[in-house]
């Protein structure tokens, strides 16, 4: 069978970019999302949510959010609409990366996702109007058990690429790490 994902490693342990191999002709493209065979090695859980987000306007910037054990998740990121600078962080206790981040532009046009293991938070700033993104998740979304990071704690050092124009209330307000955080537990990987 002909590979249709190219799936690539990064620095972090569990963390890829998976590039579609796409086929065009006179009538348009085909590319895949997801195979359970190609992606077995790396995302062998059941897909048991998929969202769908919209974001309406450049600079909004979501993030950075993870959930709590038992409720960890696995998740892939796709841009299906516009562009977005994606950030994750490692906070995996005792992880050789932990509190790095890692960065990829998801645009429609490269049709890149994202891998995000357990023990990673997530966001994004878009780089235009009208984004529109696609996640794949291995666990249910749970509030009591959510976490998050604030996306201008001076320990991460992210470097967003356009002025945030737009952070929800809620995001504005996570605190800021301190020398007590040593990260999240997790049961499995």
């Amino acid at each position: 069978m002909d590979q249709k994902l190219t799936i690539i490693n990064t620095d972090f342990n569990g963390l890829y970019i998976i590039e579609p191999n796409k086929f065009i002709d006179e009538r348009g493209a085909f590319s895949r999302v997801y195979c359970e065979i190609e992606m077995k090695d790396i995302f062998c859980k059941n897909i048991k949510q998929i969202n769908h987000s919209v974001t309406k306007n450049k600079g909004t910037v979501r993030g950075l959010h993870f959930q709590y054990e038992p409720n960890s998740e696995i998740k892939m990121v796709k841009c299906i609409r516009g562009s977005i600078y994606d950030v994750v962080v490692d906070i995996r206790k005792n992880s050789p990366t932990f509190l790095k981040h890692f960065t990829v532009e998801l645009t429609e046009k490269n049709q890149k996702m994202i891998h995000i293991p357990k023990g990673f938070a997530h966001g994004f700033q878009t780089l235009e109007d009208d984004v529109e993104l696609l996640y794949l998740h291995n666990n249910i979304y749970t509030p009591d058990k959510e976490g998050a990071l604030n996306i201008k704690d001076p320990q991460l050092d992210i470097k967003w690429p356009f002025p945030v124009t737009y952070l929800s209330n809620r995001d504005k307000n996570h605190p800021f790490l301190n020398h007590k955080f040593e990260g999240i537990e997790l049961h499995e990987m």
